[in-house]
C-alpha cells in the first residue's frame, strides 16, 4: 500500500488516462465529488466531548492534546504506544486481543535506544560519498532513487530499463484512497463509520488537479462501486484491528522524506505512519507500512530504506520497523541497529552502482524471471519469463489464475 510516485530518468512522465464516452457519462464529476462532500459533511455526527475526546485517542485529534496539556481531565492514553494516563474520566473500549497483541509488539521495551553519534556521522559520510561517486559516472542526469527502484534494479535489469507502463485501475487505486481515509479517520471530530470516510476521500480525490483525480473522477459506477467495497474492507480493518495512537505520539500519516546531497541523485520516501516524538538524540519513532496480500523479503527492505533515508536526514535512525498485514492483522517488526543501516546502505550502493553500470557503461541487462513476470509488459517478448511462467502452473496458464 505504501506507493512511490518517483520515476527514473528513463521513465516518461505518465499520461492522464483517457476516458471513454461511456465512462465520461457514467463518471462522478468533479462537481458530484464535491457535493458527496458536502452530503458527508451534513451527516457527521455532533461535536460531544466523548466525540472529541475518542478522535484525540485514536490518532493525532488534537482535543486530547488541549486536556492533557491543561492537566485537566482527558481520555486515559495507558492503551498507547507510550504509557500515559491523564487521568480521564471517560473509559474507552477494552483492547482486542489483536490490538493488545500489536501494542505489545509496538511498545518500547528495555532501556532508550541511543545510537553512537560518530558512528552516524561516519554513516552518512559513506551514504554522500556512494551518491557524489555514481553522480560523477551519469554525468548529472538526475536520478530519483525510491523503494520502488531499488526492487527493480535488484530485480529483473532489463525490466527496469523498461519506460513506466503503469496504469491507474480500481485495484491498484485501493491503496491511496486507503490512505487518504484513514488519515481523515485520525483527524475527524467524531467516530464516522468507514463508508463515509471512503465516500469522503474518493470525493476529495476526484476534485484534484491529479493523475489520481483524473483516473477517479473517470470512473464508471461499476469502477467506482468496486473501489469503494475494497477501500472501505481496508478501513474498516485498520480501525478496527489497530490499537489506537494517543495524540502525545504526534502520528504521522503518509510522511514523506527526501534527501537530495550534492549531484544528482536524490532519495525520496513515503511512509504509511510514523509514530514517535522527537527526544534529543534517543531513537523514538517507530515507521509503518501497511500492506495486503502475502508477505514478501522486499517489504522489510523498503521499511530499511526509509530507517536509512531517515538516518542520513536526520542523524537520528528510528527504533522500529513494522510491516503490517491488514489481511491477517500480524505484524512483521525488526528492530533497528546499525547492522540494519548499514545492510540498507549496501543495498542502495549497489543499486545506485548497477543502474550506472546499465546506463553509463550500456552493460546488458541481466534478466531474472519471477512471478512478477505475470505482470511485465515485456512478457509477450521475453522467453525466459514466459517460460518461467508456465513452470509454476501445471495448466500452463502462467500464474494468472491464482
Amino acid at each position: 500500500m505504501a506507493t512511490d510516485g518517483a520515476l527514473h530518468p528513463h521513465h516518461p512522465r505518465r499520461a492522464p488516462v483517457a476516458r471513454s464516452d461511456e465512462a465520461q457519462t457514467t463518471s462522478l464529476s468533479r462537481q458530484q465529488a464535491r457535493r458527496v462532500r458536502e452530503v458527508h459533511r451534513g451527516a457527521r455526527p455532533r461535536r460531544r466531548t466523548c466525540d472529541r475526546t475518542r478522535a484525540g485517542t485514536r490518532a493525532g485529534g488534537h482535543d486530547a492534546g488541549r486536556a492533557a496539556q491543561r492537566g485537566g481531565h482527558g481520555t486515559s492514553m495507558t492503551r498507547g504506544c507510550d504509557s500515559v494516563d491523564s487521568g480521564g474520566v471517560d473509559q474507552q473500549p477494552p483492547l482486542t486481543p489483536t490490538q493488545q497483541r500489536l501494542l505489545d509488539q509496538l511498545r518500547r521495551d528495555g532501556d532508550p535506544l541511543v545510537f553512537d553519534a560518530d558512528e552516524i556521522d561516519d554513516l552518512v559520510r559513506r551514504a554522500h560519498d556512494v551518491v557524489a561517486e555514481v553522480s560523477a559516472r551519469l554525468g548529472g542526469e538526475r536520478l530519483v532513487v525510491s523503494k520502488g527502484f531499488l526492487t527493480q534494479v535488484h530485480g529483473c535489469e532489463a525490466r527496469h530499463l523498461l519506460p513506466d507502463s503503469f496504469r491507474w485501475n480500481a485495484a491498484t487505486a485501493r491503496g491511496f484512497v486507503s490512505h487518504r481515509a484513514i488519515e481523515l479517520a485520525a483527524h475527524w471530530q467524531g467516530d464516522p463509520a468507514p463508508e463515509v470516510l471512503v465516500d469522503e476521500a474518493i470525493a476529495r480525490l476526484a476534485d484534484q488537479a491529479s493523475y489520481q483525480g483524473d483516473f477517479i473522477a473517470g470512473l464508471t459506477d461499476a469502477d467506482r462501486a468496486e473501489l469503494r467495497a475494497g477501500a472501505v474492507e481496508r478501513v474498516t480493518r485498520f480501525l478496527q484491528d489497530f490499537p489506537p495512537v494517543p495524540a502525545r505520539s504526534q502520528p504521522v500519516y503518509e510522511a514523506r522524506t527526501r534527501w537530495a546531497p550534492p549531484g544528482c541523485i536524490e532519495l525520496v520516501g513515503k511512509t504509511d505512519l510514523v509514530i514517535g516524538r522527537p527526544n534529543g538524540r534517543v531513537s523514538t519513532k517507530l515507521v509503518i507500512d501497511l500492506k495486503t496480500g502475502w508477505p514478501s523479503p522486499t517489504h522489510r527492505d523498503d521499511l530499511r530504506f526509509y530507517a536509512l533515508l531517515e538516518t542520513v536526514v536526520r542523524r537520528v535512525p528510528p527504533r522500529r520497523l513494522v510491516t503490517y498485514y491488514l489481511d491477517s492483522a500480524e505484524a512483521d517488526v525488526e528492530d533497528v541497529s546499525m547492522a540494519v543501516l548499514e545492510t540498507a546502505l549496501a543495498r542502495l550502493e549497489g543499486g545506485v552502482r548497477r543502474h550506472a553500470e546499465l546506463v553509463a557503461d550500456a552493460r546488458p541487462p541481466l534478466k531474472r524471471p519471477g512471478r512478477s513476470c505475470r505482470w511485465c509488459p515485456a512478457l509477450v517478448t521475453c522467453d525466459e519469463g514466459r517460460a518461467h511462467l508456465a513452470a509454476l502452473d501445471d495448466d500452463g496458464s502462467q500464474g494468472f489464475d491464482d
